[in-house]
């Protein structure tokens, strides 16, 4: 295969740094596992951010987000640690990220995390 999931996060110089404007990311295909049950828990995750330096390289986020696919994981834990890892990649302006799980046994799950410079 000539890509495998990956837990790196690759970044580029943000080209207009001098300026604020927003970055929408959408990943409708998120997947990971619960921890409970092994059973795979489907999300779309909506990313927006400022950024300051840095912008996120979206193959690296595709192969990024394909790593939680075998992981067990609670709804709000990933979530958080997705925000910490750009958080820690990035060190952007501004960051919110938005997790919409998929219906399970009748109820949706929607954990929303952000970060702000100080």
């Amino acid at each position: 295969m000539s890509t495998l999931p990956s837990k790196e996060l690759e970044v580029f110089p943000n080209p207009k740094p001098s300026r604020d404007y927003t970055i929408r990311i959408e990943s409708p295909e998120f997947t990971c596992l619960c921890p409970k049950t092994g059973q795979p828990d489907f999300a779309t995750l909506r990313l927006k951010y400022i950024p300051d330096a840095l912008c996120v390289e979206l193959k690296s986020w595709k192969l990024y987000l394909w790593s939680f696919r075998d992981e067990g994981a609670f709804h709000e834990d990933v979530t958080n640690r997705i925000l910490d890892d750009l958080v820690a990649a990035l060190d952007p302006r501004f960051i919110k990220l938005t997790a919409e799980f998929y219906v399970r046994g009748g109820v949706y799950t929607t954990v929303v995390a952000k970060h702000s410079k100080a």
